[in-house]
């Protein structure tokens, strides 16, 4: 028969279980399997059988007789990386008892264990620091058996009525897309007071789709949790951190709109959020395990059948109450929907046009104010509308405008900037009517002899107030239209022409007498 050791194999084995060997010195030793020495340790204790005292010598053949060589003083027992481990019995009458020599140093790997190192660094530090003589399996054997006696404890969390909501991906059934049959992602929020679960078949994790299985699954609570508790994909937080976790400006956004807080939980800790993580696989091993579906749409009916019919239904667990029974008591705790739904919106970045002050979005251009030229600034945009942000602060917000397109609205603009004639105009004229009553009556004259040429020169003639008074201006401008002169180097030359008569009219007359003039007669010899 297979597996049965001969009578002096037998023999010997037994004669190594009476002496208090363990399995793995037995092991090292005779060569035999552990399941084998599991298997006649378990019969040697039930028959209570003990190798006979007339044993054949040959029997003692079987175990070792050659030393073992010892390892060279100074050099460490610990084998490198990815060498198994062997080491044999120095001899088969050693010492019935088996404790650990690393049992001497418990308060010492105790502390290196909650300072979190490992059983390698821990007997390297055995090494260095305490003189340690034993092998590196010891250390590894004894921190496993520390490990059985210190296990981590938990604390169970109860949870107020509407407070709470956890969320999390898993993996759904099989599903036919392109032919072929592939996994999709299963969304589900579970409500943490009385575990009521929304469960959906998603093809990505984007956090368009993110934002929109929130969204049903508000709307199928009937209401918003106050807090909800995420892990750190990148669609709810895009740097994770222990303190400050940067979250995703348009998750951000819309529980800002919906009103509950985010909550994520700290990096490789999937006990913070384990009721949810429950339900990822209660709803994997019980609604979907062995079952495939045609289309996405299917696998979704089937969800919300089956949580109607059972998992609604269920006594949970560990309230020990029906889900249904406890989510009726929870609904009216939960905030309501707002009023409004939410518009998701991208976000990107754009610099500010340093010429026209436009930018570009969706093929589309759309103005910005001429302080932020050449500045980048932070775009949110949909098909309804688009809005710029500068350093978090709202500068901009216009409706869409097709491809190709200029935004109609150029009020940020000024108007020398906007490109549109009426803007133009009423700037032009708007400034005459600044200067007075006479310039604005040449600049009305003007448009209506030159048409749309005659706009630069009254600019020309607007700019002519830096060196002349609105007054002297006014003046040359009637003399002008009297003249039906309606070009600015006219409207100049009559202002230099007026500048230069009133510099002579400055002038002091000329004097034939006057204490300092000599009389001329004083000059004749």
């Amino acid at each position: 028969m297979a597996n049965r050791l001969k009578m002096e194999q037998k023999e010997a084995l037994f004669k190594l279980l009476q002496d208090g060997w363990s399995d793995r010195k037995i092991r090292l030793a005779i060569g035999l399997h552990r399941k084998t020495i599991a298997k006649y340790r378990l019969e040697w204790t039930e028959s209570k059988i003990t190798p006979s005292t007339e044993s054949p010598p040959e029997a003692s053949i079987l175990v070792p007789s050659a030393p073992v060589q010892s390892v060279p003083p100074g050099l460490s027992k610990c084998p490198p990386e990815g060498v198994a481990h062997s080491q044999v019995p120095t001899d088969p009458s050693s010492s019935v008892s088996s404790k650990s020599r690393s049992a001497a140093y418990q308060a010492v790997i105790s502390l290196k264990l909650e300072a979190g190192q490992n059983a390698r660094s821990i007997y390297q530090d055995l090494v260095g620091e305490c003189g340690f003589e034993g092998g590196y399996d010891s250390v590894k054997r004894y921190v496993r058996k520390l490990k059985r006696k210190q296990p981590k404890v938990f604390a169970r969390m109860t949870h107020v009525l509407g407070e709470e909501a956890q969320v999390d991906f898993g993996e759904g059934a099989p599903t036919l897309k392109d032919g072929k049959y592939k996994k999709p992602f299963l969304f589900v929020m579970t409500l943490s007071h009385s575990r009521k679960m929304y469960e959906e078949a998603v093809w990505r994790q984007d956090i368009e789709t993110f934002i929109l299985c929130h969204e049903k699954a508000f709307q199928f609570f009937g209401g918003v949790p106050k807090l909800v508790r995420i892990d750190n994909l990148k669609s709810g937080v895009l740097v994770a951190h222990l303190y400050e976790p940067e979250l995703n400006p348009q998750y951000l956004a819309f529980s800002v709109h919906y009103g509950f807080v985010i909550v994520p939980c700290r990096v490789r800790t999937p006990e913070h959020k384990g009721i949810v993580e429950s339900g990822v696989k209660y709803t994997q091993n019980n609604a979907l395990k062995g079952k495939r579906f045609e289309s996405l749409e299917t696998q979704n009916i089937h969800l919300a059948q089956w949580d109607r019919a059972w998992a609604s239904m269920r006594i949970h667990g560990t309230t020990k109450r029906q889900v249904q029974a406890m989510f009726e008591e929870e609904r009216p705790y939960l905030q309501a929907l707002p009023e409004k739904e939410y518009e998701f919106f991208h976000i990107g970045e754009r610099k500010v046009h340093p010429l026209d002050s436009y930018i570009q979005v969706n093929g589309a251009y759309y103005p910005v104010p001429p302080q932020y030229m050449g500045k980048t600034v932070q775009v949110r945009y949909n098909s309804r509308f688009v809005k710029v942000y500068f350093q978090q602060e709202l500068i901009q917000s216009l409706s869409v405008t097709p491809p190709g397109t200029r935004h109609p609205d150029t009020s940020c603009l000024p108007p020398s900037a906007c490109g549109i004639k009426s803007r133009y105009h009423d700037y032009a004229f708007d400034q005459c009517r600044k200067l007075g009553t006479q310039t604005l009556d040449w600049a009305k004259a003007a448009e209506e002899k030159r048409s749309f040429a005659a706009y630069r020169a009254i600019l020309g003639v607007i700019a002519l107030k830096k060196h002349f008074s609105p007054d002297q201006i006014n003046s040359a401008c009637a003399i002008a239209l009297n003249q039906e002169a309606f070009s600015y180097h006219d409207v100049k030359s009559l202002l230099s022409e007026r500048k230069d008569q009133c510099d002579l009219d400055l002038q002091p007359p000329l004097l034939q007498d006057h204490p300092m003039i000599r009389n001329p007669n004083e000059y004749k010899l």
